[in-house]
């Protein structure tokens, strides 16, 4: 990995709180992912799975976690399954985790081979009565792809039809969702690299210039900071394109006059940044490009003090829905007969704003936690408002990451990343 390694302190006390939470005679059982194939021998690159890293750390394919707090014998309450390594796995991909590395990394004392996998948990299995399997419920998730959890779970069923089934993901979407310390501090990382590899496109923008060029910087910049990279497939977005909300093709050429959208974020330690930011292929701003871009800055300043503890995330979109209202209005964009007539459901602004403001962010970008419950402290949401305008060649998208805090205003991770027109400007005219 390229990250230098986390403290373990994290994963004992992320598995303590999963504990808590468990039924008693229960165990929970999560699998990493598979190396997924591309054609012939080549596959992408190994992701691990989220939930296993968060209550592990480990970051290798074929691991298996176990959790039995009631465990007749303590060193089956954390066990973990990994491959063992061997000379060829060795000189062909590099060594996996011996069982010394492995407690460094989770402090997990108890670590197995993968081959006495189906003997340990046959034996963990008699001892319990309701067994934790681990799914994919995050509002977004929609894929066909079977996981080796989705195995997994079937392979349980079959073999051990008599134990009662539980959800793990009700608990990971309350836990994930609320930060510890040290995932703010590899949040900031992941935001600190951001920083870099936006200052040095602010730099290499001039018309001319191609879309995947632009790409090419930012990834130039994460990679030498440890990054893997992006967090998600970037959005490089010039002219018009920036109408498209995921335009992910980056294969314009970028022409003097136009704006730019980059929704460019950097991953740290499998943390995710996302940041958004719209700037001038030319170095600078027109008079009417400077007033969409103020009230989109305008929304976002105002957006991001309502992100307090016991915000309730639907009521908050709606007051951000107004706020977004009365800038179009003052732009000339609405008039008040659009609002007075608009369907409740598709608001008016909505023609010019049509995504969500916030959104939870951690290990994944869309991270886990659960919209139906109020906003607490340590929770990290982005704030993204934007205004899109097809019939005059531009759209601007504004987002930073931020941290609830107690008392007061969210604490933003980016708060050291450009966003005021004539900060943007300067540097790119320096």
């Amino acid at each position: 990995m390229k990250y230098d390694r986390i403290d373990s302190k994290l994963f004992i006390k992320n598995r303590k709180n999963f504990m808590d939470k468990m039924k008693s005679k229960s165990l929970a059982v999560f699998n990493s992912n598979d190396i997924y194939p591309i054609g012939a021998d080549s596959t992408m690159p190994f992701q691990q799975n989220r939930d296993i890293f968060y209550l592990s750390g480990v970051d290798q394919d074929e691991s298996i976690l176990v959790l039995f707090p009631d465990a007749p014998e303590e060193k089956h309450r954390e066990i973990l399954f990994l491959t063992e390594t061997n000379e060829h796995i060795a000189v062909w991909e590099g060594a996996k985790l011996t069982k010394e590395d492995a407690f460094d990394v989770s402090g997990i004392r108890t670590v197995y081979w993968m081959k006495d996998f189906e003997k340990v948990f046959f034996e963990v299995m008699t001892q319990c009565d309701t067994v934790y399997l681990n799914t994919n419920e995050h509002y977004r998730a929609n894929h066909d792809t079977q996981t080796r959890d989705d195995r997994f779970i079937k392979w349980c069923k079959d073999k051990y039809p008599a134990h009662q089934v539980a959800k793990a993901n009700p608990i990971l979407q309350r836990l994930r969702s609320v930060k510890d310390p040290i995932e703010l501090e590899l949040m900031q990382k992941a935001c600190n690299i951001t920083e870099k590899a936006f200052r040095r496109t602010l730099g290499f923008v001039k018309p001319g210039v191609w879309e995947y060029e632009i790409e090419a910087e930012y990834y130039h910049e994460m990679i030498r900071n440890r990054s893997k990279g992006f967090a998600y497939t970037p959005i490089i977005a010039s002219g018009n394109n920036a109408n498209v909300l995921h335009y992910v093709e980056n294969n314009q050429q970028c022409k003097a006059g136009d704006l730019i959208l980059l929704d460019t974020g950097a991953e740290y330690a499998n943390y995710s940044s996302d940041l958004s930011r719209t700037i001038p292929v030319s170095g600078r701003y027109s008079d009417r490009q400077k007033e969409v871009y103020n009230a989109v800055n305008k929304v976002k300043k105002e957006a991001t003090k309502m992100l307090v503890p016991g915000t309730m995330w639907k009521e908050y979109h709606m007051e951000v829905g107004k706020m977004m209202t009365s800038e179009l209005l003052g732009l000339g964009l609405l008039d008040k007969a659009d609002v007075q007539n608009e369907d409740p459901d598709w608001p008016a602004y909505k023609k010019y704003f049509m995504h969500g403001t916030s959104h939870h962010i951690g290990l994944d970008t869309h991270d886990y936690g659960i919209l139906t419950e109020p906003m607490q402290a340590n929770q990290v949401f982005t704030v993204e408002p934007g205004i899109y305008l097809p019939d005059e060649g531009f759209g601007i998208r504004l987002e930073d990451d931020v941290v609830i805090q107690e008392k007061g205003e969210p604490f933003n991770l980016m708060r050291n990343i450009p966003i005021e027109i004539e900060e943007i400007e300067d540097i790119m005219n320096s």
